[in-house]
């Protein structure tokens, strides 16, 4: 009897160690679109940079002292060749590289200072993808790329030398899983006592939930050969039922006290639009010097009064705020900053192609707003964009306001107001309304239950985020005043509803 109650009580304690640790990792440390996380520990400082894909410029570096609170230092990059992503981060001998695959091949760009200048990016003329930077004990260096392979790189690291040799076949996970592909990819190395850790991803990075994953493995040697870890997956999501979707993509860290954490990133439950968020989770190192999670870390804690990136914008800056990308390329005289103003110069006749300034959104409820003039029979407004073929917004020009939802145009209705006026989308969950109005204070839905949740990868591929801000189309310059971006659940406010607008329709890189 005792045995029985014993065994049920030590079940329940299990049980409920479990559900501690649950409620307190993965803790986020970057929500919103922050996939593919590179980590590198200065001192006390930390660095941390994500996929740029097509967004210029791209490579945004944060900075932090905690690991918990991070803000936007630089970015680094404006001459994007097709989708820059999955970068490793590092520091050699006082340099900074970058290095990461675009277009069919590898690049890397480097600086003297974090802040940059940063170089041009500099081919190194090799497949594969997904670089991880080592140096073996002898001052050697390599670049570990996906499937397992390997190149050695000129001593200033920025050229490759030979060809690729594989020496890596992962670890087989159970054939049982729900995965995407196995797809060995996202080679990290660690060098600590004696024994180079090779932290690698597997199974896909999207598609099934429980697609993505983090193994480890270790050698003598960045040449192998490599022994997988017993502790593997290290991070996994095992049921769609959990939180967090896709874990995977991981970089180890240690602080200055000592402690390690592996940083990784994950789509949050049944929210893809907002593409994978940066996660963090302890780590413990074993007798036997392996490592896993550790489920008796306190979580880190943020400073209440820290400041991150702020969304919004009154353009009173000289230079566009370090909060906008582009979709591909643009010139200093495509975006004008005067007098308060952002003044964009329109592209193509559809928010396909157009310009526009985007935001990453963090959070599933928000809504932005901004105060458009229309010159010179310009067309411009507010746009949710994915890619495009892949986009929701509403613009208007002199004439019309014109609606669109998955690059189609669903409604064009009667420009009421003029040359001079206010949008704003509401977005809850992916439920979007549509408003305008003369003043800002008096606000017109034009549109309700507006639907933008398939806008995403599984849907429309390139592992983007459905991002936020403004477009112009046309030929002409748009004037923007007051882009203002605000999150939470939000109600929208009581509007006056005109029988025009009642039942309206349903809905380059350089």
């Amino acid at each position: 009897m005792n045995l029985a109650k014993n065994w049920i009580i030590g079940c329940c304690l299990i049980l409920f160690s479990f559900s501690v640790f649950a409620q307190k990792y993965p803790q986020v440390i970057l929500k919103g679109d922050y996939a593919d996380p590179t980590i590198l520990r200065d001192g006390n400082d930390y660095y941390m940079t994500h996929s740029a894909f097509v967004y210029s410029p791209g490579f945004l570096i944060w900075h932090s002292t905690n690991l918990i609170d991070w803000k936007p230092l630089t970015r680094t990059m404006t001459k994007v060749k097709g989708s820059a992503y999955a970068p490793d981060l590092v520091k050699y001998k006082n340099k900074y590289y970058i290095y990461y695959p675009s277009a069919g091949t590898n690049w890397v760009i480097w600086a003297d200072n974090i802040a940059g200048p940063w170089s041009d990016p500099i081919d190194l003329k090799v497949k594969n993808i997904d670089p991880g930077h080592v140096v073996d004990t002898n001052g050697k260096r390599y670049l570990h790329l996906s499937k397992g392979s390997m190149i050695e790189l000129t001593d200033d690291g920025l050229a490759t030398v030979g060809e690729l040799f594989n020496v890596y076949e992962g670890w087989k996970y159970p054939k049982e899983w729900k995965t995407e592909c196995f797809c060995l990819e996202s080679p990290k190395l660690t060098f600590k006592d004696g024994y180079f850790y090779l932290t690698s991803a597997q199974g896909g990075t999207a598609g099934p939930a429980t697609s993505h994953m983090v193994v480890s493995a270790r050698s003598k040697s960045p040449k192998g050969p490599w022994e997988n870890s017993p502790n593997n997956p290290i991070v996994h999501t095992y049921s769609a039922s959990e939180d967090w979707w896709s874990k995977g993509h991981g970089t180890l860290v240690d602080d200055p006290q000592g402690n390690w954490w592996i940083v990784y990133h994950a789509y949050d439950k049944e929210a893809y639009t907002l593409g994978r968020h940066t996660l963090i989770d302890p780590i413990k190192w074993t007798k036997d010097g392996w490592f896993q999670l550790d489920e008796t870390r306190e979580p880190l804690k943020a400073n209440p009064t820290f400041a991150g990136m702020n969304l919004s914008d009154d353009f009173s800056s000289k230079k566009l705020g370090i909060q906008w990308t582009s979709w591909g390329g643009y010139t200093q005289e495509d975006i004008v900053l005067k007098n308060n103003s952002l003044y964009l110069k329109g592209k193509s006749d559809s928010p396909a192609n157009g310009r526009n300034l985007l935001i990453t959104v963090p959070g599933k409820n928000y809504q932005i707003q901004t105060e458009v003039t229309l010159e010179n029979g310009g067309t411009g407004g507010l746009i949710l964009y994915y890619r495009e073929n892949a986009f929701a917004s509403f613009t208007a020009n002199e004439k019309n306001i014109t609606i669109y939802n998955e690059a189609k145009e669903v409604s064009t209705l009667p420009n009421k107001y003029g040359k001079h006026l206010f949008l704003k989308i509401i977005n809850q969950k992916n439920q979007c309304t549509l408003q305008i109005s003369k003043d800002g204070l008096k606000w017109e839905t034009i549109k309700e239950h507006f639907d933008v949740s398939g806008l995403h990868h599984n849907n429309y591929r390139g592992f983007y985020a459905l991002r936020a801000g403004l477009v112009a189309t046309g030929n002409e310059t748009v004037k923007f005043n007051n882009f203002i971006y605000t999150e939470g659940v939000l109600a929208p406010k009581p509007v006056f509803r005109d029988p025009v607008y009642d039942g309206a329709a349903d809905p380059v890189v350089i």
